[in-house]
C-alpha cells in the first residue's frame, strides 16, 4: 500500500477535525516491536494494533504524535471481521490520527458504540470510498 496514500487519508481527517497544523508521523512495526511498545508504555502483553502517542500541541497550538501501526495485526483483524488488509489498515491510520487529536474511547466491548468510533468510522467512509462498517 502506498504510504502517500495512507498519509494524505491522515491529513484529510486532520482537515476534516479542523486542526490547523499537525505534525504527525505514521510508522509501521513487527509484531515484536508493537508487542515492546505496548508493554513498556501502556502494560499490556502482546502486539496490538496501533498505538498513539499523543505529544501535544507545538507553540502555535499545532497537534504532534506519533502512530505505530503494527500490519500483522491489522491482517489478522481484517480476516476476522471480513475487511480488505488495506481497508483495515487505513481504518488504524484514521484511529491513530484521532487519538493524536485527543479523542479517546473505552477500552471494553463500548469502545465499537462509542463517539470516537463512529467518527472514525464516519471519516474512513467518506475518505476511503471501497470501506464497510466494521463492528
Amino acid at each position: 500500500m502506498a504510504s502517500s496514500r495512507l498519509a494524505d487519508l491522515s491529513r484529510q481527517v486532520l482537515r476534516a477535525l479542523r486542526v490547523p497544523r499537525a505534525m504527525l508521523s505514521i510508522t509501521f512495526v513487527s509484531p515484536r516491536v508493537m508487542a515492546s511498545l505496548n508493554r513498556q508504555h501502556l502494560g499490556h502483553r502482546g502486539p496490538t494494533d496501533v498505538i498513539t502517542f499523543a505529544l501535544g500541541a507545538d507553540p502555535a497550538g499545532g497537534i504532534i504524535g506519533d502512530v505505530y501501526i503494527c500490519p500483522d495485526v491489522a491482517r489478522r483483524q481484517a480476516v476476522a471481521h471480513g475487511v480488505g488488509v488495506r481497508e483495515e489498515i487505513a481504518r488504524l491510520v484514521v484511529h491513530g490520527t484521532l487519538h493524536a487529536c485527543g479523542w479517546e474511547h473505552p477500552e471494553d466491548d463500548a469502545r465499537t458504540t462509542s463517539p470516537m468510533w463512529r467518527r472514525q468510522e464516519q471519516l474512513l467512509k467518506r475518505f476511503w470510498p471501497t470501506s464497510t462498517p466494521r463492528a
